[in-house]
């Protein structure tokens, strides 16, 4: 038997592992949405209208990248920067099926060119650099173009002294780029340092899942980090810690309220308040963003 084939074996007959938010519901086309966590049904419309959040329990839906940019700009106001950049396939990687073919189809299923939307809009009036990664994207996997058009929106807010938030949603470094995709970690991470010292605000907003590589680079790098209610976020599975620890981690582990408690979370904001809470931040914010000439 092939190392290959021993682990698509063991992944085979591997137990289902769900997250600590639950499956997530294929909501379709119907006019209904029974709500994962409380199994209350609600009217479409109106789950859209309360930002995919149930009005039960709490719980956040998974939305995609556009819906999101909807949520936080307003209306009109949001330029994507650099969306013609798509990936390519550079060491000619194939498991089951070949790398080129998975970017193909998420591309045909999802209308983007890789797992992360950016550009500029307004916040309440404000401008703000915004970056959207999409989790329908083969998971929100960070690759040489997620990397490259997150560099380049933290360079352009850079040089127009405007802040940065990034909507996380990943499961980390993409691994049919390899190294390719591993470097972008330190890209990302040098432009938020440049960034941060011309003294602008950047916040990322951590929402479920964000793990892997991203958790590890730009997810924690701050000036102030958000989170969504109960989102999973840490860097490896909790299966392999506690294999490697040996003991029992607590129930609520790696989720946003967890990482708050520990102090690696500032704040826990329900999308509901997400505008209102970023608008909040960015007044505060602007009197020193102002103080110092706008320009190149």
């Amino acid at each position: 038997m092939s190392l290959f084939d021993w682990f698509a074996d063991r992944r085979k007959n591997a137990p289902v592992v769900r997250s600590s938010q639950g499956p997530e519901p294929d909501e379709g086309d119907g006019l209904w949405s029974k709500c994962p966590e409380c199994s209350l049904v609600v009217y479409r419309k109106d789950l859209i209208s309360n930002a995919h959040v149930c009005k039960g329990c709490g719980y956040h839906h998974r939305i995609n990248s556009e819906e999101r940019i909807r949520l936080i700009a307003d209306p009109g106001s949001f330029e994507a920067l650099d969306a013609d950049l798509a990936p390519t396939d550079p060491l000619a990687f194939k498991d089951r099926r070949s790398y080129a073919d998975r970017l193909r189809d998420s591309q045909q299923s999802t209308g983007l060119r890789d797992a992360v939307v950016t550009g500029l809009c307004r916040l309440e009036g404000i401008p703000l650099a915004l970056g959207v990664m999409d989790f329908r994207f083969m998971g929100g996997s960070m690759g040489s173009v997620v990397g490259e058009k997150l560099t380049r929106l933290i360079e352009e807010a850079t040089a127009r002294r405007q802040p940065v938030l990034i909507v996380c949603a990943s499961g980390g470094a993409r691994m049919q780029e390899g190294m390719l995709s591993l470097m972008q970690m330190a890209k990302i991470s040098g432009a938020l340092e440049r960034h941060r010292e011309a003294e602008l605000l950047y916040i990322p907003l951590l929402t479920h899942p964000t793990t892997g590589g991203v958790t590890a680079s730009f997810a924690m790098l701050g000036d102030l980090i958000l989170a969504e209610p109960k989102a999973l976020i840490g860097f490896a599975g909790r299966r392999v810690i506690e294999q490697t620890l040996r003991e029992k981690l607590p129930d609520d582990f790696q989720t946003a309220e967890y990482l708050q408690d520990h102090g690696f979370v500032d704040r826990i904001v329900p999308r509901t308040e997400l505008r209102a809470t970023m608008a909040t931040l960015l007044r505060l914010h602007a009197p020193a963003r102002q103080a110092k000439p706008v320009g190149r």
